[in-house]
């Protein structure tokens, strides 16, 4: 089970988790390989809004470094945290499918 990035990050996207990240899981929000490179090109052409970025749970280690950089706290340690915070699945789905993965 892995961190979960849950809907405070909508629109959001601040990258300031990928950095944080020892083993580069955290992606989007459209390359699914991209590690948020192209957060600040869509940020210029205006492109960010309802866009958030993903963790892949196959490679997350459960390390926790990204949590504390996240500014807007839209980091979960697990799932079921995310679930209970948000009050639905809604976010840990979408990390699954952005990944390709159910």
């Amino acid at each position: 089970m892995s961190h979960n990035i849950g809907k405070k990050c909508v629109s959001t996207c601040d990258t300031a988790c990928v950095a944080a990240c020892p083993v580069a899981c955290i992606h989007g929000p459209i390359q699914i390989d991209g590690e948020g490179q192209e957060v600040e090109e869509l940020r210029r052409q205006g492109k960010i809004e309802g866009l958030q970025l993903y963790i892949d749970p196959d490679v997350c280690i459960d390390c926790g470094a990204c949590i504390p950089e996240c500014p807007p706290d839209a980091i979960f340690e697990s799932e079921e945290d995310c679930i209970e915070e948000e009050g639905n699945g809604e976010s840990v789905k979408k990390n699954y499918n952005f990944f390709g993965l159910e």
